[in-house]
């Protein structure tokens, strides 16, 4: 059943894109201007950059930790577990001293401190999370549907949402999250794209088509689910990251384009 729903998800996905190319949405490309190691069992979920590290929340049962990095040698500087048996780690945030983490199907979050990553406490909500970032005011959060749900930082309830819509259809398969120069980009699970999505409308305003970044199929354990996950960006020195599921790289890329959706 599960590799059923994937074949499901990964025809959506593909249909997904099949109609951003026949639109007039931009699609804008990259260059690559900075590659920088990345653990190659780390399953990413969860990414954010912050005050020179990178921090990264990892996925799979019984191996799922939040961890804080060095992103020139891709040591580990800190970690722990996701807490609790049977959970898989999903999207991450830091929200003034702490560390919030989704995880998939647990239907429960975690809180931790962002100085040590000590737990400090849990969360519960109805269905799914994948991916965690903020606006400054709320946490958005998504759940692989088309619709993202604005959080309370302070006490986690759901207080809005964002149905998101690509060419007046809504887009599922909303994954990793990251808020960058007022837009919200997300990883559109099992393809090379990310969504740049007004918040204010839902609409998907622009592509980031990363095809060529994945890695080679041997130089990754599955390539049917290594796929692109995972953005963060670095608001000081105007610099976004890409990387994937036990991907070798995480990748500094500057967008280049744009050009029309329908070339």
């Amino acid at each position: 059943m599960k590799r059923f729903a994937m074949v499901l998800a990964f025809l959506a996905a593909s249909l997904a894109c099949a109609t951003a190319a026949a639109s007039d949405v931009p699609v804008y490309g990259y260059t690559v201007t900075h590659t920088w190691p990345h653990d190659t069992h780390a399953y990413t979920e969860g990414l954010f950059y912050l005050d020179g590290y990178l921090y990264e929340g990892t996925g799979n049962v019984g191996h799922s930790f939040v961890r804080k990095v060095d992103l020139q040698s891709g040591k580990v500087l800190q970690q722990v577990a996701t807490p609790g048996p049977g959970f898989f780690g999903e999207g991450i945030v830091a929200w003034k001293d702490r560390l919030i983490e989704l995880t998939w199907r647990g239907q429960q979050g975690f809180v931790f401190d962002l100085a040590t990553l000590k737990p400090l406490a849990r969360f519960s909500y109805p269905g799914e999370g994948w991916g965690l970032t903020t606006d400054g005011k709320h946490l958005l959060m998504s759940d692989g549907t088309p619709t993202l749900r604005l959080l309370d930082p302070e006490t986690l309830q759901q207080v809005g949402h964002i149905d998101v819509t690509a060419d007046g259809e809504p887009l599922a398969n909303l994954n990793e999250l990251e808020w960058v120069h007022g837009q919200i980009y997300a990883n559109v699970w099992l393809t090379q794209r990310i969504a740049r999505i007004d918040p204010a409308s839902g609409k998907v305003v622009g592509w980031i088509d990363l095809t060529g970044l994945a890695p080679r199929a041997e130089d990754t354990p599955d390539p049917a689910n290594d796929v692109l996950n995972g953005i963060a960006y670095d608001a000081a020195k105007d610099r976004l990251f890409v990387t994937g599921k036990r991907w070798p790289h995480v990748y500094e890329i500057r967008l280049t384009g744009p050009r029309s959706g329908q070339r």
